[in-house]
């Protein structure tokens, strides 16, 4: 095993994940020299194992639920899903697991990638440990940003190692459909994964421990997503706990708190992540391995002058969009530090400070019905001490609505701020409403006064007249 002299650049950034590959393009677009390190696909969890995938799945039966609810087009789509046609559809959008396209890009942009486990050692050094007999050291003149993500956390039960469960990657890159499956947690990934699951054909079991689904929203938000599972056939149980798995020849053996013993041919975990921070060297840099590294609002690491944590690895907000978000702050910022600039826009909304991350966080979660959130629930914004009011409006009173569905199902609540009469969060349930959300993030991010909202006409008939009903509704 050999190692070269180190090498110099601007910017070292670890992990080649879409959060990376931002940081990466912001700091070359800089003029900054920027290497980038990754141990396995360059695209990252996203691109081939989480929002491409998993969208891929979902895509048809969505479209299909949608148009089961059309009259003149319900009885055309009544039939079942083309299961291998979706799961080649889904091979194809990640390029068969291939990143020879996103290779390309990077070259593009003229970033320096370095495949191999990337690990701090000490102060703007890293070493790059090859898949061949050649090791690296890096050496960063400005900054090194950590984008290693995340992954799925599995629960310390008796019996786990045996079960070989799924995870989210395999949720979303199976190759056939379990005739039953179990899925435990409640969760975004749990959500999307047994709406997609069911509709692919599995008899979907959810066990969830707390009180329902998709509890970081809006409550509304996973009763509605709960019910619509149920009508679908899956079976979705709240309050129960996971005892112990076990696997008896090809069947999953599950015992719940409750004592039922339930069996299934697969079981996927979806029980929270963990950062990817295990095996990179922080203990070099006086930081505790394995954990989520805290970062200010330009994303640099406390008590550091030169280390970033950017995406899933800071906790702030594990979404890939979110945390593409940040990797424009943090590119932003780095830039402006190497150049000595000497005052940075930090201010809340500066140009160097990743401030939606806590005040116009969007989520869009591709169930049937979909739900999708911008800025604070109610519950948020009364914990943070905000003088507050929502208002709530059934979604199929809108005629957009009645002509995108027969028996159109849905709901509106947006939260506001009753100092500043402006908008602290929105959210929609019901299908369709993932392309509304970015006029919620517009609304929250920009502060956009009541009194200007009202100027904002809405097409008719479409489903963004829900705004006019919600407006007219805090009017009075």
């Amino acid at each position: 095993m050999t190692e070269t002299d180190p090498i110099a650049y601007d910017v070292v950034v670890l992990g080649a994940g879409p959060v990376g590959e931002n940081v990466a393009d912001r700091t070359r677009a800089a003029g900054l020299s920027t290497a980038i390190v990754e141990s396995e696909l360059v695209g990252g969890e996203c691109s081939y194992w989480a929002c491409i995938p998993s969208k891929a799945l979902l895509r048809p039966v969505i479209a299909r639920a949608d148009a089961r609810r059309v009259p003149g087009v319900g009885q055309a789509a009544a039939g079942s899903l083309d299961v291998p046609a979706v799961l080649a559809h889904r091979d194809a959008m990640v390029s068969d697991w291939k990143d020879d396209g996103q290779v390309a890009w990077l070259d593009g942009i003229g970033a320096d990638l370095y495949r191999g486990q990337g690990r701090l050692a000490g102060p703007r050094r890293v070493t790059v440990t090859g898949p061949g007999d050649e090791n690296h050291v890096l050496t960063a003149r400005h900054a090194v940003a950590v984008c290693t993500g995340s992954g799925a956390q599995l629960p310390d039960l008796p019996g786990i190692a045996e079960v070989r469960p799924w995870t989210s990657r395999e949720a979303t890159s199976a190759k056939y459909v379990p005739e039953r499956l179990i899925i435990v947690g409640g969760g975004v990934v749990a959500a999307e994964m047994a709406t997609a699951w069911r509709a692919l054909g599995s008899q979907v079991t959810v066990l969830v421990r707390g009180k329902g689904l998709l509890t970081r929203m809006e409550p509304f938000a996973g009763e509605l997503v709960a019910e619509a599972l149920t009508e679908a056939g899956a079976d979705v149980r709240t309050g129960t706990s996971v005892e112990s798995v076990r696997r008896e020849g090809d069947t999953v053996v599950v015992v719940t708190d409750t004592g039922d013993r339930l069996e299934a041919d697969e079981i996927l975990f979806a029980t929270g992540r963990t950062p990817r921070t295990e095996d990179i060297g922080l203990d070099t840099v006086g930081l505790e391995p394995g954990s989520w590294l805290t970062v200010d609002d330009t994303l640099r690491v406390t008590g550091s002058d030169w280390l970033y944590a950017v995406g899933d690895v800071n906790h702030r907000a594990l979404l890939t969009h979110q945390g593409k978000y940040q990797a424009r702050v943090a590119g932003a910022v780095i830039a402006a530090r190497a150049a000595q600039v000497p005052l940075l826009e930090t201010d809340a909304w500066g140009a160097h400070a990743a401030t939606a991350d806590h005040a116009a966080l969007p989520q869009v979660v591709f169930t049937d019905p979909e739900a999708a959130s911008a800025g604070l629930s109610l519950a948020e914004a009364e914990r943070a001490g905000r003088r507050v009011r929502a208002v709530d409006v059934d979604l199929s009173s809108v005629a957009g609505a009645s002509l995108y569905a027969d028996g159109y199902r849905g709901r509106a609540r947006m939260v506001v701020d009753l100092d500043s009469e402006t908008l602290l969060g929105v959210t929609f349930v019901g299908p369709g409403v993932g392309e509304l959300i970015h006029s919620a993030s517009v609304a929250v991010a920009g502060e956009v006064p009541i009194s200007r909202l009202w100027h904002a006409v809405p097409s008719f008939p479409t489903i963004s007249e829900v705004w006019l009903r919600l407006l007219e509704a805090y009017r009075g």
